[in-house]
């Protein structure tokens, strides 16, 4: 596991790990809610199946951490997890959501940890959505003081969720970095391409970001290829123009299709870097534009939350 000390040896007071399906991310927080030392690795939730108990060993052993309480969110409480934790409703705000973890029964001796639940959202025609891993992100966000209005956590499935001074009043997943993955190494958009080095293609980017919504989205994938074929576009743009129209389908969804008040004017975005910048550029062609939140300063932020207001463990 790659660790990185964040100061010399200070106290460490609970331990926070986001734990994906393919990734894993723990961080030692200290009282006073600081990163005192991190550390990564793919040792993820599918892999972890069957050896969860020494999995979080080894991650404490890399924080050099022993006898410190522990917050584990994600996927680690799924179906695919250590222990499934039920789902809560949008009835839970995420400053409650300590009150529903699960206490790990099977941890090794000496190590108190909790489960975080997900959240299963239904909209208004009663079709549910889902997420795991997200809540604890917002939960920092409003731990910070961001309570209300539309937050965006782009990733292989970018989450939409509306707070109400904590309470999620919608969720959305749209399948967009998922898609961008598939369709750009398989299939005919990546035999577009023809195997020519990709290039960041602003202007291919924006073109995609307007096109976004005009048609069904299959067919303006399709459009790619056929930009490429009539030399409307050089074959090294696909995978920016792909990006585009992708990100731009998720905002103009979330802007046309909204039910209650259409969200205007700035949003707030948790994310990496990378993945932040392309969600700006688009949402600037739109007249839109994001607050960016820090990712690994809200999961700390959430984490010490638990540990001051909940101390569960």
């Amino acid at each position: 596991m790659n660790s990185k000390n964040m100061a010399a040896n200070p106290a460490v007071s609970i331990v926070g790990v986001d734990w994906g399906t393919t990734h894993r991310r723990a961080y030692a927080i200290t009282g006073d809610g600081l990163l005192a030392r991190e550390a990564s690795d793919s040792d993820g939730a599918l892999a972890c199946k069957g050896r969860f108990p020494a999995a979080l060993d080894a991650a404490l052993q890399a924080l050099d951490v022993q006898g410190t309480g522990v917050v584990l969110a994600g996927m680690v409480g799924s179906a695919l997890g250590w222990h499934e934790v039920p789902y809560v409703d949008s009835s839970v705000p995420v400053q409650d959501l300590a009150t529903h973890a699960l206490r790990v029964p099977d941890a090794k001796t000496g190590v108190s940890a909790i489960i975080i639940p997900g959240y299963r959202v239904r909209n208004a025609q009663g079709v549910p959505d889902v997420m795991r891993g997200e809540e604890t992100q917002l939960l920092g966000a409003w731990a910070l003081g961001h309570r209300s209005g539309w937050f965006v956590l782009p990733g292989t499935h970018s989450k939409w969720v509306e707070l109400n001074e904590g309470r999620v009043v919608q969720l959305r997943t749209y399948m967009t970095g998922e898609l961008f993955d598939l369709l750009s190494k398989h299939g005919t958009v990546a035999a577009a391409a023809g195997g020519v080095a990709p290039v960041w293609d602003e202007s291919a980017f924006a073109e995609g970001v307007k096109a976004a919504g005009h048609h069904a989205l299959s067919h303006q994938i399709f459009s790619v290829r056929a930009r490429v074929v009539c030399k409307d576009m050089p074959a090294s743009s696909t995978t920016a123009y792909l990006s585009g129209l992708l990100i731009g389908t998720e905002l103009k969804d979330v802007l046309q299709g909204n039910t209650g008040a259409s969200p205007q004017g700035t949003f707030k975005l948790l994310g990496s870097p990378q993945l932040a910048a392309h969600y700006q550029t688009a949402a600037q062609h739109l007249g839109l534009s994001f607050d960016i939140l820090d990712a690994k300063a809200a999961f700390v932020a959430a984490v010490h939350h638990l540990h001051l207001n909940w101390n569960p463990l």
